[in-house]
Formats: structure tokens, sequence, C-alpha cells
């Protein structure tokens, strides 16, 4: 697919964040070419005006201002909630890494969340940084069905990069992100990554907007024997299995001494802390 490709000019890279775990986010691109079929990111193109397929665009954005660092002191930050700040494009224009220079000397908390083993260009960085934790999304290791998802790095990839990161001191996070019901084996994920993540992070497949029946019919024609249970999770509001999920991964995480992090009720989560700043 042929990406569009426009560099955009914004006044700041900076924005406070309503998500549960974290106070500012940074976004170095709008749209993202990894094009995963199941992203909740593709809402963006309600604001910025793109008509285009969510996956055939990336906006480059521009920004004279520099980072107020000062007001994130003790503060956490995150990149990225709506673009992968390791986009392929990232090589060719280096806004996440010109974003980290300037985050090295904050005294915040900061996240990385990407797909992309070119993570592991950035290894300089991250290393200087006083509080920082590198997060992959894995939900499989099937290949099949990961080129099915999404255009990102390859299963094999993400797992080394993660290894290549705790082996260089740099705290590891492995989010099990979304995990699709009967298709995701938890445990083998587990199993061949425990040695190399300090901390786990669990998020359900939440389906809704334009790609609901999209996956839906993904599984229909690849996962026939599931598609029963999808239409009672994702049709009729059944959270049997998510329950029952929550209990074997807190079981299993908690005999293996496994730290992690559960957002299955992530729309909860949000609200608490919502509820918490207007008090």
């Amino acid at each position: 697919m042929s990406i569009i490709e426009k560099e955009v000019i914004v006044k700041n890279l900076l924005t406070k964040s309503n998500l549960p775990a974290t106070d500012y986010v940074i976004n170095p691109y709008t749209g993202c070419p990894h094009a995963c079929k199941y992203c909740y990111a593709s809402f963006m193109k309600r604001f910025t005006g793109h008509t285009e397929a969510w996956g055939s665009f990336i906006d480059i954005k521009r920004c004279s201002k520099k980072i107020d660092i000062r007001k994130l002191s003790g503060k956490t930050v995150f990149l990225s909630s709506v673009t992968d700040c390791y986009n392929k494009y990232e090589e060719k224009y280096r806004c996440t890494r010109d974003i980290l220079e300037q985050l090295i000397p904050a005294d915040a908390y900061v996240s990385i969340s990407t797909k992309s083993d070119l993570i592991l260009r950035d290894i300089d960085l991250l290393k200087q940084f006083r509080h920082l934790t590198a997060a992959m999304s894995v939900n499989t290791l099937d290949e099949t069905f990961r080129s099915d998802m999404d255009n990102a790095s390859p299963v094999v990839d993400r797992l080394h990069a993660l290894k290549v990161l705790h082996d260089n001191g740099i705290p590891t996070v492995l989010f099990m992100s979304p995990i699709f019901p009967y298709i995701t084996d938890c445990r083998k994920i587990l199993e061949c990554s425990h040695g190399f993540i300090d901390e786990y992070w669990f998020e359900n497949l939440n389906l809704r907007g334009p790609y609901k029946p999209v996956i839906l019919e993904y599984v229909r024609s690849h996962y026939p024997q599931y598609a029963e249970q999808y239409r009672r999770i994702y049709s009729e509001g059944d959270n049997y299995y998510w329950k029952a999920l929550t209990q074997k991964l807190s079981q299993y995480c908690r005999m293996h001494g496994i730290q992690y992090k559960n957002y299955f009720h992530h729309s909860a989560l949000v609200q608490k802390k919502h509820d918490s700043v207007t008090k």
C-alpha cells in the first residue's frame, strides 16, 4: 500500500492524558502505517480531516517549541497513544529520537509502547533515562495471524528486541494486547518470554466502530470454530470469557512471581482517574 506522507506544523507535542496510567502523552505522528485491523486510533480521522483509509497516511509533526520538561517533574509520559512512535517512517524523520533527546533531563517516568524493533536504534538514549520502561505489543506467536492483523515487525523480532532491551538494563514490558478470545495463547507467550520481561500488561480485544464487523468476519472465515463464542462476547455482551481469563492469568502470574497489570476494564479505570481528578 502506498502511504501518503505529509509534514505538519504543531504548536506543542505534549498533551494532557485521560489514560488511566499516565499524565501526558506524546504522539510524534498522526496516522500509522502498521494499519492494525483492530486499531481504535482510527477514530482520529474525525479530528484531522483525513478521508483516506486508516494506515494509508502519515502526518509527521514538526514543532519548533521545545518540550517544557519543568512541568513533567514527577509526572508520567507515554509514547504513544494513537500512533506507533517507531513506525517505519521514524527511520527517515527521526521525530521520536528528537523527542527522547529532549526528555532525557526530565525528572519524569517515561513509557514507550511499540510494535517495532526499530526501538533498538535508540538504545544509547534509552539507557540515559532515570525512569523508563519499554513496552512491546505481542498478542500471538503465530506469524500468519500477526501478518493478517498488522504490518508491524514480525513476532520473533519483537521478542528479540525485548530481550536486547532487557540485556541492556532497560525495564521491559510485554503488552499482551489485544487478547483475541480463544486465539491468543496467553500462557505460551508468558512461557517463552518471562526470562527477559519485567512486567506484563494485559488488555482485551474491545470491538467498536467500523472495525468490529471486519474482525468478526475475519474470525468467521479463519476461525469458524470460535464464531459463536465471538457472537456471544461481542454481540450479546457475555463477559464470562474475560472473567475466567482474569482468574487464570492472576493465578499463573502469582504462582510464578510475575509482575502484571490488567487493563481488561479500561473504561472503568479511565472513569476512576477522572473521578479522582475532579474531587
